[in-house]
């Protein structure tokens, strides 16, 4: 039975729907342990499980720090991408996790990008090109203790800006057969 902090006003679509489930059969976020519960069709809110297994127990019993880590690692830099649209590039910075308390048993994170986040991170990047926000990813069990915090940082910018700013020390070093690497 889902916990009752997981109950949301929002709805999935197809698309959503899709999306959430091919990221969760993604190789890559499957060996995390984490899956996704629910990705709101306006990529506003997400629901992640992570649950004590084979797969993300470390060498006490408890959930591994690093599964905590991974398994909500993507989501923000995605939610963003996908709610802001194309004009935009959006890179995860750094991040940085507190344990508060062992995870002896499943954990929940709900992470959410309000549409007044999404307007002020717009009007930064209009006025100055580029910013640099932080989200919290708090990790939970189902009475709602929390057993870790983790900090992430985003860097957003619109698509001008960005590739006037990386110039040419991005640029591709490599040309084979009109192939730029």
């Amino acid at each position: 039975m889902k916990p009752s902090f997981l109950h949301t006003s929002k709805t999935e679509s197809w698309r959503s729907w899709l999306f959430r489930t091919l990221m969760n059969w993604y190789p890559m976020y499957f060996g995390t342990g984490g899956k996704i519960l629910f990705w709101a069709a306006d990529h506003s809110e997400l629901h992640v499980r992570l649950r004590l297994n084979p797969w993300t127990y470390n060498y006490v019993g408890t959930i591994f720090g690093g599964s905590m880590f991974a398994a909500s690692d993507p989501f923000y830099m995605l939610m963003l991408l996908r709610s802001l649209g194309s004009d935009y590039v959006v890179w995860d910075k750094s991040a940085a996790i507190r344990f508060r308390k062992p995870g002896r048993s499943t954990l929940y994170a709900v992470l959410s990008v309000s549409a007044d986040e999404r307007e002020r991170v717009k009007q930064e990047v209009l006025e100055k090109g580029e910013t640099t926000r932080e989200y919290l990813v708090r990790w939970v069990d189902k009475n709602g203790v929390v057993h870790a915090e983790i900090t992430r940082q985003c860097y957003i910018a619109s698509k001008t800006h960005y590739h006037a700013k990386k110039g040419e020390r991005q640029a591709p070093r490599l040309k084979i057969k009109g192939m730029e690497l």
